[in-house]
């Protein structure tokens, strides 16, 4: 039987200690995070609602809610001020999206290197981008891809600008084709190639010509007053629509916004119909289809379009091949024949949109 002096010694409470902090017992370790609960934490802050949220995972949304409470389990906080149908981080949840994002960004990096490695490398490349790009431009670069990487299936999805940053941020677009005017300023670790410029223009019905108007008021008629001051608005909900509301409020202070569209093709449909004008890039005037309307070149910069693709990808194929016929593309597109800016229209300093 072992001596009193073989026990270990029992272990020393200080006496000063209040009782419940000498009652303590060690507790286990919490579970750590996941990278899928990363995942899906920062989906909902992107998204600002569990239902757009999990439409976007394609998950069941009491699937996400019950990731995001059991989230909140192991950090021992709470991550969301849950408002109706709103999720806002709270300060916790702040941090933890700055520390989240370029962690999981990294991950996407690591995931995609190396998959580089795998056998074969058959692979699909997916492209996003604005409508107006990816009929104008990208079927010719498309055309030379297909001769120098045979056998390359492409996966071409026409989205907004703000999904077009959200697809090549959660992997599940390779490439993307966007105004670079509609880029956040923290598009961290995607590198800009630069495809075109593309002119802004006001569109207007065939019948209302501006060429000569130096006073509306005074060299239009009524009923083509009318017509000039009916704006139709593409609506991107964002800085860009109130920049061309200021743009309208300054450069044609009689307009009303007669009717806003969700894509600049619906936009130039409404303009053939003679029910208002638009300001819009002459690409996405082009793609919507000019018959029956006037393109006006306005006193604005162009539009900048550039391909966006991860940088540690701009070098690796078939990326490298794509972005670079892209550039070639966009440099040989000529621009058709845009009437010139409208007197009234051509005072000032460029406007910039």
């Amino acid at each position: 039987m072992p001596s009193s002096k073989d026990q270990p010694p029992s272990p020393v409470i200080p006496a000063d200690l209040p009782l419940d902090a000498q009652a303590l017992k060690p507790t286990k370790r919490p579970v750590g995070i996941t990278l899928q609960q990363m995942r899906i934490f920062v989906a909902v802050v992107r998204a600002d609602t569990l239902t757009r949220a999990a439409k976007d995972l394609g998950l069941a949304q009491p699937s996400l809610s019950q990731q995001i409470s059991r989230l909140e389990e192991i950090v021992g906080t709470r991550l969301f001020e849950r408002r109706s149908s709103q999720m806002l981080p709270t300060e916790a949840g702040q941090f933890l999206y700055q520390q989240a994002e370029p962690i999981l960004v990294k991950m996407r990096e690591l995931e995609d290197g190396m998959a580089d490695f795998s056998v074969g490398r058959r692979q699909t490349l997916r492209i996003a981008g604005i409508n107006s790009i990816l009929r104008m431009v990208l079927p010719e670069a498309l055309r030379a891809v297909q001769q120098r990487t045979p056998g390359l299936t492409l996966d071409i999805s026409e989205q907004a600008p703000n999904e077009v940053l959200d697809m090549l941020l959660d992997r599940r677009a390779n490439i993307g084709i966007v105004g670079a005017n509609s880029l956040p300023a923290d598009a961290a670790g995607l590198v800009q190639v630069p495809v075109l410029d593309d002119p802004y223009v006001l569109a207007v019905p065939k019948s209302l010509d501006l060429s000569g108007v130096s006073n509306p008021e005074t060299d239009l008629t009524a009923a083509e007053r009318t017509t000039l001051n009916s704006t139709i608005q593409f609506v991107f909900g964002t800085r860009h629509q109130e920049r061309i509301e200021d743009w309208f409020g300054l450069m044609v202070p009689h307009h009303r916004v007669a009717m806003q569209c969700r894509t600049f093709e619906v936009a130039m449909g409404m303009v053939q119909g003679g029910l208002g004008v638009c300001l819009c890039p002459a690409l996405s005037a082009l793609s919507g289809g000019t018959a029956n309307v006037r393109l006006y070149r306005i006193n604005a910069p162009a539009r900048k379009v550039v391909a966006l693709v991860p940088s540690q990808f701009r070098r690796v194929e078939p990326y490298g091949t794509v972005l670079d016929e892209l550039s070639a593309s966009g440099a040989r597109f000529t621009m058709p024949d845009l009437l010139p800016t409208p007197p009234f229209l051509a005072g000032g300093e460029a406007f910039s949109l």
